[in-house]
């Protein structure tokens, strides 16, 4: 076994493990704990955010920024191996490391200090409301994008034609399905920035739209 394809390998496990860990806790935040916060007494989701959100989100912030690392090092590695599948997959993951640190973590950080302060017996923050609401709403299209986001990582590995770039080898995608794609995806970034949540406030919400995001994402690269 050489060493550079040792490295290579021990880069793509560091990048699964973290993202096991990242998304992992994603879920765990979207599918379980949001769920029981809406329905636990305020003694019981005090204690949870003032002990089990905060080491929660240390992994879930680390796991994201080791999944980041990890996949620079592969994409340089790949060079000219990475096709359109694996751009979009990577395109998605970055949004959602971003909005981890620079969305989520920020404003969980102002709700997590407003609940310490109620708990020491004190007002909770005026910001905490709106924090709590930009964090989640980021927070829901960061579930929205692991959709698509895992099977265009997992299709530029097995599955072909329509992924392959450049532009002009048969069967490649579009520079229009490219265009189209790619302004798909930022306008739900604005939106997670600055929008509403509408269908993705619940759990049955954001799985649905985060599949229907992946179907029309491989539609719009096999039709157009």
């Amino acid at each position: 076994m050489e060493f550079d394809q040792l490295l290579a390998y021990l880069f793509r496990w560091i990048h699964f493990f973290a993202g096991v860990a990242w998304i992992g806790l994603l879920y765990y935040f979207n599918f379980v704990q949001t769920e029981y916060f809406k329905e636990a007494e305020a003694p019981a989701k005090a204690s949870a955010i003032d002990k089990l959100v905060p080491r929660a989100l240390w992994w879930f912030r680390f796991g994201a920024l080791f999944t980041f690392l990890s996949g620079l090092a592969l994409a340089g590695y790949l060079g000219g191996a990475v096709n359109f599948y694996i751009s979009v997959g990577m395109l998605l993951g970055t949004l959602m490391f971003l909005n981890v640190w620079l969305i989520i973590w920020p404003n969980q950080k102002t709700v997590i200090a407003s609940n310490a302060q109620v708990m020491a017996g004190g007002e909770p923050m005026p910001e905490a409301v709106a924090a709590q609401a930009k964090a989640g709403l980021a927070s829901r299209t960061n579930t929205l994008f692991s959709m698509p986001m895992l099977f265009f990582m997992g299709a530029s590995a097995h599955l072909g034609g329509l992924g392959r770039v450049p532009l002009s080898s048969e069967g490649g995608v579009s520079g229009t399905a490219m265009a189209i794609c790619l302004i798909l995806i930022l306008a739900l970034e604005a939106n997670a920035i600055k929008g509403k949540m509408g269908p993705m406030a619940s759990v049955v919400g954001v799985i649905h739209l985060g599949i229907a995001l992946m179907i029309a994402l491989l539609v719009i690269m096999q039709v157009l």
